[in-house]
């Protein structure tokens, strides 16, 4: 016990004292924006993929747009994430001319890859709405997009909500690679610490609390979302 105290007041003086919680922070900071912010590139992608993916196949246009849709998918779906985003930092930007910071690369990484994932979670939820409500519309004179715009996609975002939670989740832990490429995530905020301390339990344990602390907010988030629908629903 006694050295295990020990052990806590060498992590609270490089916490505290040496200004550790800085680097904390600016962690937190970084690993929030670049999960919110490619969750909400994942979901635009990933929505208009799932529509593709659903339409008729009658013409040629839409057939040529499911065969690039499926080759995103397969790609950003069966490569790693830390691949990915390896390749993008030191190799297709640099070619293309852009000279971007870690944060912002990974931002693009993880939403191109959000994108994959929930196009076949969006997928899903347009295929367990009705049919019928993609047809009314059509019968009243919407065309296929406004009617999966106005209609369809809105009454399945509210049955993927508990599936979108967790890939925002997975989207959390998953921006600890993004060390690779030299960003300052709250994984390499604990680690720094440790180093320079010489102590590695409690930082760890340290950062395990603080994303579980990160996942449960977001499950309280999700929840309260499901239960504002449900009330909006029953007072239709």
């Amino acid at each position: 016990m006694g050295d295990f105290r020990i052990k806590v007041d060498t992590f609270y003086e490089y916490f505290v004292t040496y200004e550790g919680y800085r680097d904390v922070l600016e962690g937190l900071k970084n690993t929030l924006i670049i999960a919110v912010l490619g969750l909400i590139i994942g979901t635009v992608i990933g929505t208009a993929i799932a529509a593709v993916r659903v339409m008729p196949k009658y013409k040629r246009l839409p057939r040529m747009l499911n065969g690039f849709c499926n080759g995103y998918v397969a790609l950003f779906r069966g490569t790693p994430m830390v691949v990915q985003l390896l390749v993008f930092y030191y190799v297709l930007l640099p070619l293309m001319g852009f000279n971007l910071r870690s944060v912002p690369v990974a931002i693009i990484v993880f939403g191109l890859n959000s994108g994959a994932y929930i196009s076949e979670i969006m997928r899903g939820g347009i295929q367990s709405v009705d049919p019928g409500q993609m047809e009314a519309g059509r019968a009243v004179g919407l065309s296929f997009g406004t009617t999966m715009m106005k209609i369809v996609i809105p009454q399945a975002i509210k049955n993927i909500l508990p599936t979108m939670g967790n890939e925002f989740i997975a989207l959390i832990k998953e921006t600890s690679v993004v060390s690779f490429v030299g960003a300052m995530d709250l994984c390499v905020a604990f680690k720094d610490i440790a180093t320079n301390s010489y102590e590695f339990i409690v930082p760890y344990i340290a950062m395990a609390i603080v994303y579980i602390v990160l996942v449960a907010l977001i499950s309280l988030g999700v929840k309260w979302m499901e239960r504002s629908l449900r009330k909006s629903d029953r007072r239709n």
